[in-house]
């Protein structure tokens, strides 16, 4: 099965635990404001590979790894591809490699059919880095353009399976930094059983220049990363 891939990083350091090998997949409906990939957005680009592809070119970096490293699946969004990425992980454990999915959970959804297909790529994943961007709906839909419903109960789902999850949360000054919203969000966490780090991510612009290369407009200029006094406020409410 082929997928499409955005780009490879041979020693990510802040994608899961240990040294990782991070596959950041093509394609993503979410417009969040802040994102620093929008040249991942486009669905039909990147470069097509085929899984056993992606586990040779990722097994040559295993002796960087340790005991804690692995594969990283990004994006983009990889929910989009969850065949290419089910074979993929699959592989990837056949050969005693811990894998990790970053996600968004966007595409997610909690009817039968669905549920089948992502409880079995939960068979060969090790963790789930999930993106909660906004607890509040309207929130959410106003920066990412799609509703969170699907993102929470996919958490919910992770937790029900006893699948274990990181949550993460992006810390940009005046949009997602209300004290009430947060706590909202912290009264969420509290309902998962497997959520075993919380992060809390500052927002930076470093990918601004991509949004102004595909001339797209960049609604947060002016806006400046948080201070440690803000994010060390946040990490107390989300105890992270």
């Amino acid at each position: 099965m082929k997928g499409r891939i955005h780009s490879f990083e041979t020693f990510g350091s802040v994608d899961g635990p240990g040294v990782r090998f991070v596959v950041f997949m093509q394609g993503c409906r979410m417009r969040c404001r802040y994102c620093h990939n929008p040249d991942t957005w486009k669905i039909n680009a990147g470069e097509e590979f085929d899984s056993a592809q992606v586990v040779r070119k990722a097994l040559r970096y295993r002796s960087y790894w340790g005991r804690d490293g692995g594969v990283t699946v990004s994006g983009g969004e990889a929910l989009l591809q969850i065949g290419f990425l089910t074979e993929l992980f699959r592989m990837l454990k056949s050969e005693g490699v811990n894998t990790c999915l970053d996600t968004a959970a966007g595409p997610f959804r909690d009817d039968r059919e669905y549920l089948e297909i992502f409880d079995e790529l939960m068979r060969y994943t090790d963790l789930v880095m999930l993106d909660i961007k906004q607890i509040d709906n309207a929130a959410h839909k106003a920066l990412t353009g799609i509703e969170n419903t699907a993102i929470l109960k996919c958490a919910q789902h992770l937790s029900t399976i006893g699948k274990d999850m990181w949550i993460r949360h992006v810390l940009v000054p005046g949009v997602t930094d209300d004290e009430q919203q947060l706590r909202q969000l912290r009264e969420f966490i509290d309902t998962l059983d497997t959520v075993k780090k919380v992060e809390v991510l500052p927002y930076h612009s470093m990918g601004m220049f991509k949004w102004d290369n595909l001339g797209i407009p960049y609604t947060l200029k002016g806006v400046d990363s948080p201070d440690e006094e803000s994010l060390a406020r946040v990490r107390q409410i989300l105890k992270a």
